[in-house]
């Protein structure tokens, strides 16, 4: 076998290994948070695994808010012991889950504290999450209290169409 082969049958076994099942659980202690819905998790055998947030989408670090949601995931998550339920995998091949972080519910207290928004796209079986953002924005916490405050979603979209 050539080199080049070898390559390609190794890059495709680790693919096959790195996508988790649906309902897999993702153990281990968070070593970097990318933004306010995406952080990497070590586990006890030394393998990395990104992981977005499931059901929310938080501000893109360029866009208002966006370095807060990042310090606010920190917070809640970096260097603790955390716990992951897969719930899919993205087109970008990270996991997506609910992330547990020493007891506290990471995507829940994104929402709660009004720096990530439920992403209505991807929202199936977190419906509860909605209350919370209402809540959050009654309150006026985060990036609620922007008076017109753009989702993500939203933002990507328009600097898409503007080739920035």
């Amino acid at each position: 076998m050539t080199s080049h082969i070898i390559q390609k049958v190794l890059f495709g076994l680790t693919l096959a290994f790195s996508v988790l099942a649906h309902g897999e659980i993702i153990n281990g202690r968070v070593v970097g948070i990318s933004d306010g819905d995406t952080l990497t998790i070590l586990d006890a055998s030394n393998t990395q695994f990104k992981i977005r947030l499931a059901a929310i989408d938080a501000p893109e670090k360029a866009q208002p808010f966006g370095q807060r949601g990042k310090q606010k995931l920190s917070e809640i998550c970096y260097g603790k012991n955390s716990s992951v339920n897969v719930v899919s995998t993205d087109r970008y091949g990270r996991s997506v889950g609910d992330v547990d972080c020493a007891g506290i519910n990471a995507n829940q207290a994104m929402i709660e504290s009004g720096l990530a928004w439920v992403y209505r796209k991807y929202d199936k079986g977190h419906e509860h999450l909605y209350a919370l953002e209402e809540e959050a924005r009654n309150a006026r916490r985060g990036l609620w209290t922007d008076t017109n405050p753009i989702a993500p979603w939203d933002w990507r979209k328009a600097k898409r169409n503007s080739g920035s």
